[in-house]
């Protein structure tokens, strides 16, 4: 019992550490929303559409917008409240239809439709998309304007004619995907993030909270608990459920947050708490053996960030271990993110189960067993050093 009273008390120590608040509370779920609204998943992309002319060829360009595969239209009623949508992301894109854009192509003068994106994210590249839909919808008027100067009749004929041989037809593209997708197309957008920086922040949070193993020493509190009927063996222990707890504590409430703010998907609830609860011992073990490598406490929380940044970039926490090189993906199998990580993908991308990541559990398993032996044993030298 005494070894969880010291576990509780190290949990509750963090949670009444101002500074925490941000970056255990705050942060992680913004860095989720942050990656998920730049880099997320699969899922139709908001384009908002200002039509100034209400004519039937603007119509047709907001139909063919709104049946296009990716695309979700919403209708604005002008330019500056199109604009600062797209300014606070709320709209991937923005398409400015401008008022007589209709009758200025059929009386044979220029009009052109705007296009508004922010440089970052999938904008740029929708725009290719946008601009053949309203290639397509202004063909007629494009081929009549042309064919216009060859022939004898006037623009307003030669375009009855162009719009009388569009017939629609054109040419059926089948295509076929060969192998297996990285990412499925069912993949929400920030399902891929999620999973990632909850293994992040995890281990950032249980490494940079090994200072307050060297606090408790600096301040006497281990010396006068071993003045108490408390046994080296309890106060290991306790550290132990302390460093768990709060590992573990950062892990619960990333995973209930974005579930309940993103609907991110974890998986199997039953596979997703096994790799929770198994790397939250692996954190544990690093963070109590950081806790005994250093004599100063800021050196140990600037160390352990560095250490634990370094590690998650290794095992596939800021990009997905499929686009590293072979040679890389093979390295970073000596990190427990990866394997963490490889066991959410299985999870959450490929519908497994907690039978299906047995294996991964297992080196989780191992990463822990030696981590908590090895950090076990170098605090009992510790607190028990002249």
């Amino acid at each position: 019992m005494k070894a969880l009273h010291i576990g509780a008390a190290n949990v509750r120590r963090l949670i009444r550490e101002r500074s925490n608040i941000f970056f255990v509370f705050v942060f992680p779920l913004a860095t989720v929303l942050l990656i998920g609204a730049q880099f997320g998943g699969s899922g139709d992309q908001p384009v908002g559409l200002v039509d100034g002319d209400g004519g039937g060829l603007s119509a047709s360009i907001a139909a063919a917008l709104d049946d296009a595969s990716g695309i979700e239209v919403r209708s604005y009623t002008g330019e500056d409240e199109l604009l600062l949508a797209v300014e606070r992301s709320q709209l991937t894109a923005g398409v400015l239809i401008p008022p007589g854009f209709e009758a200025a192509l059929r009386g044979g003068r220029p009009a052109e439709v705007g296009y508004i994106a922010r440089t970052v994210g999938t904008g740029p590249q929708l725009q290719a998309q946008v601009d053949q839909i309203v290639a397509a919808a202004t063909a007629p008027i494009d081929a009549a304007r042309f064919a216009a100067p060859f022939r004898d009749e006037a623009f307003v004929e030669t375009l009855a004619m162009a719009e009388s041989l569009n017939v629609g037809g054109g040419v059926d593209v089948k295509t076929t995907r060969v192998g297996e997708a990285l990412f499925p197309e069912s993949l929400g957008r920030f399902d891929l993030g999620a999973s990632s920086q909850l293994l992040l922040f995890m281990f950032v949070t249980g490494l940079a909270g090994s200072a307050v193993m060297i606090q408790s020493r600096q301040l006497g509190i281990t010396s006068r608990m071993l003045a108490t009927p408390t046994s080296i063996g309890q106060i290991v222990g306790g550290e132990a459920a302390g460093r768990f707890g709060v590992v573990l504590l950062q892990g619960v409430y990333i995973m209930a947050a974005t579930l309940l703010m993103f609907g991110v998907n974890w998986g199997d609830p039953l596979g997703a708490a096994a790799v929770l609860i198994a790397f939250a011992a692996v954190g544990a073990g690093a963070a109590m053996l950081m806790g005994t490598l250093f004599r100063n406490d800021q050196q140990a929380a600037g160390v352990g960030i560095v250490a634990a940044l370094g590690l998650g970039a290794l095992g596939g926490c800021m990009l997905p271990i499929e686009l590293f090189p072979p040679t890389l993906a093979k390295v970073a199998r000596v990190t427990p993110h990866a394997w963490a990580n490889d066991a959410f993908a299985e999870l959450v991308r490929r519908d497994g189960n907690v039978v299906d990541i047995l294996p991964q559990l297992g080196v989780l398993a191992a990463f822990a067993v030696v981590l908590l032996g090895a950090a076990s044993w170098r605090l009992r030298q510790v607190i028990t050093r002249p």
